[in-house]
């Protein structure tokens, strides 16, 4: 089967060699030449083209299911709403009409509770951060060209809303931050919800062969954990001196971000197997040399 991939980066690269593993032909859009003879290396067919300029989109190959990964590069000119929304939509109007399948990478962000308490996909989206209002912007925007009501085999989309990802190579600002003895914003005693890579990357292709057609998913690990245990653990790993925390630290961003996953959804209806269940085994793992 023909697979597309737009925004192949830390995830999308992963979700890609499971594909190609499964014999499936994999597609990638990527604004980067070099990206572009890196996907050719890995066997992924480059389709050179920018989210935010429909008139790159013209070349996209059809394909049974698309993955939408897109992240946020903060060095290129184009807001967050130009990516997520605008970007978005541009891809929708070329793909719509022939993807049976697309798979859409949000965020647990689209969900404003922050006193602690338990999530899941049927809690409330009301978003208080600037992020989490576009994540359900993009979303409103996926059911706008795949309704939920009308999902089925030949025509779906589904959701998935991603806690914090993290896994290899993903950790190194933290540790640097953490070896130099500077302060973390945020509370300690909030929660983090955590998702490894790896874990992440299976519960796309477990998406993508599933009959939950129009479903929505919550994507995190099986255990919250205090972002002071967090970050202790992680400074024992890489031997760096006790974490300190600056609540009032200038740029954190702490609305909606103090709350709970349950993903008994993706376990239960998607047959998710996590290989890192709690963040003590995808922290030892993402460290080790």
């Amino acid at each position: 089967m023909n697979k597309l991939i737009v925004g192949c980066g830390y995830l999308g690269r992963l979700v890609a060699q499971r594909w190609l593993a499964d014999g499936h032909n994999v597609s990638a859009l990527t604004r980067s030449a070099q990206n572009a003879s890196q996907f050719e290396a890995m066997g992924i067919n480059p389709v050179e083209g920018d989210v935010t300029k429909p008139e790159t989109l013209g070349e996209l190959p059809k394909a049974e299911t698309v993955l939408i990964a897109i992240g946020f590069d903060r060095s290129a000119a184009p807001t967050k709403h130009d990516v997520y929304v605008t970007g978005l939509h541009n891809v929708l109007k070329r793909c719509a009409d022939w993807s049976h399948r697309l798979i859409y990478i949000s965020s647990v962000s689209v969900y404003g509770q922050s006193n602690g308490e338990w999530i899941d996909e049927s809690s409330p989206r009301e978003p208080s951060s600037e992020n989490g209002q576009i994540c359900l912007e993009a979303e409103q925007l996926i059911h706008e060209f795949y309704p939920a009501s009308a999902a089925s085999k030949v025509r779906s989309a589904n959701i998935l809303r991603l806690a914090g990802i993290y896994g290899p190579q993903r950790l190194l600002s933290r540790i640097d931050a953490l070896k130099a003895g500077q302060s973390l914003t945020g509370r300690p005693d909030s929660w983090l919800n955590l998702i490894h890579v790896s874990d992440a990357a299976t519960t796309v292709v477990q998406c993508d062969k599933s009959n939950s057609y129009g479903e929505d998913f919550l994507v995190s690990d099986n255990h919250p954990v205090e972002r002071r245990k967090y970050y202790q653990r992680l400074a024992e790993l890489v031997g760096a001196p006790e974490p300190v925390f600056d609540p009032t630290k200038k740029g954190q961003r702490t609305q909606g971000r103090n709350k709970r996953c349950r993903n008994q959804k993706i376990r239960e209806i998607l047959g998710v197997h996590l290989a890192y269940p709690t963040y003590e085994a995808g922290l030892t793992q993402s460290v080790s040399p």
